[in-house]
């Protein structure tokens, strides 16, 4: 019941926060943002999907007036690219940099193509595949030309097998909210670890604002004195805002269904989640022993925070056979191989010990230092 009515006052001053309920809105935006982000990348470096999304009619390629009517501008429209119309390729060329991604003009008399790009614009690396394909067909079709071939020989020649896709299993599979490589790639490999645990980032530094608070306050001799063990003010402490976490990290869960991006093997992601938020959070009471003041605990926290990003996020983007058992061990990495696949294997589960072994023994070391502090003051 002590244990209750420590977590229930912990509870109502989280909740009474107006910073740490804003934050919930911030992460939120951070959240469509970033999902946001990787929607709009993938769509602008896919041709496939740019068509889907009917995004080339608003990309535009300049072409010269002598090339109207050739199969290069019969190439680049089945690329489905907005062809704009310059009397000489040095008026397009002008052009480039403001509306237009880049510009193709026939640069002598033997049928030479003179092609000019802006490379800053973000529909660059799409424009160029399209282009690239466009002028690859051209130069097939000059050359099978030159040959003697009939426009029908050619056209059987490029295209000499018409293949349809028939999908197997289309209602069980699973719900994405685009079809790309490059999406799924980026959503599982770096931004649902993110976002799950982004309030337990936060987590560290509520609770190390909470004791410093006490401290300010002068109320933190009080709590000292509560006929509590210091394991029991610890979980007293701690558990709100673990839960608080968790829950946050549900609710994310859920907003990424809704967007159509499935989270595999919620239960065990929640269960690694809550020690690792417990490990953070015990990091934050050791702080707290330390300084005295909250612009001290922030600066600490703030440092503490920093490498562990650099410890959980850089392994994502490593890829060194010498070292992967290792790097397997890294609770991002593990939250990537759970949440990206339906079936979880022992391995994985096995992965665990290390993240909750360390995860307790920061609180035990937590607890030490409530102890000694404890002594100390009383």
């Amino acid at each position: 019941m002590k244990i209750l009515a420590l977590s229930q006052k912990e509870s109502q001053d989280i909740l009474s926060n107006k910073i740490y309920l804003l934050l919930i809105f911030v992460q939120l935006m951070i959240i469509l943002g970033a999902f946001g982000l990787a929607m709009a990348s993938s769509i602008v470096t896919d041709p496939n999907l740019i068509d889907q999304w009917q995004g080339s009619t608003i990309i535009k390629v300049g072409i010269t007036q002598d090339l109207n009517g050739s199969s290069l501008e019969k190439n680049l429209k089945e690329q489905k690219l907005n062809l704009i119309y310059f009397n000489t390729a040095q008026e397009g060329i002008r052009e480039l940099g403001s509306s237009m991604v880049a510009m193709i003009y026939l640069k002598n008399s033997q049928g030479d193509i003179g092609l000019e790009t802006n490379n800053a614009n973000v529909f660059y690396p799409v424009v160029s595949d399209k282009i690239s394909m466009a002028l690859n067909s051209y130069r097939l079709e000059q050359k099978l030309s030159k040959q003697g071939l009939s426009f029908q020989q050619i056209k059987v020649i490029k295209n000499p097998v018409f293949l349809k896709e028939t999908p197997i299993n289309k209602n069980s599979a699973a719900p994405l909210a685009i079809d790309s490589s490059y999406f799924v790639e980026i959503m599982y490999g770096f931004i649902i670890p993110f976002i799950v645990l982004l309030p337990f980032f936060l987590a560290s530094n509520i609770v190390t604002d909470s004791v410093v608070g006490e401290k300010e306050r002068k109320t933190f001799e009080i709590l000292l004195m509560a006929p509590l063990s210091s394991s029991m003010v610890m979980i007293g402490k701690i558990l709100p805002i673990l839960s608080f976490s968790i829950m946050q990290s549900a609710a994310w869960i859920v907003l990424l269904w809704l967007l159509k991006v499935p989270v595999y093997n919620i239960i065990p992601l929640l269960v690694l989640l809550f020690f690792l938020g417990l490990g953070f959070s015990g990091m934050g009471i050791i702080i707290s022993m330390l300084v005295d003041s909250t612009k001290e605990a922030n600066s600490a926290i703030t440092l503490l925070l920093f490498f562990a990003t650099f410890v959980l996020f850089v392994p994502l983007f490593m890829n060194i056979p010498s070292i992967q058992s290792i790097l397997n061990l890294i609770p991002t990495v593990i939250i990537v191989r759970m949440t990206s696949t339906p079936v979880i294997e022992a391995p994985v589960l096995l992965s665990f010990i290390p993240t909750v072994t360390l995860s307790l023994l920061i609180f035990v070391i937590a607890v030490y230092s409530f102890k000694r502090e404890r002594a100390i003051r009383l």
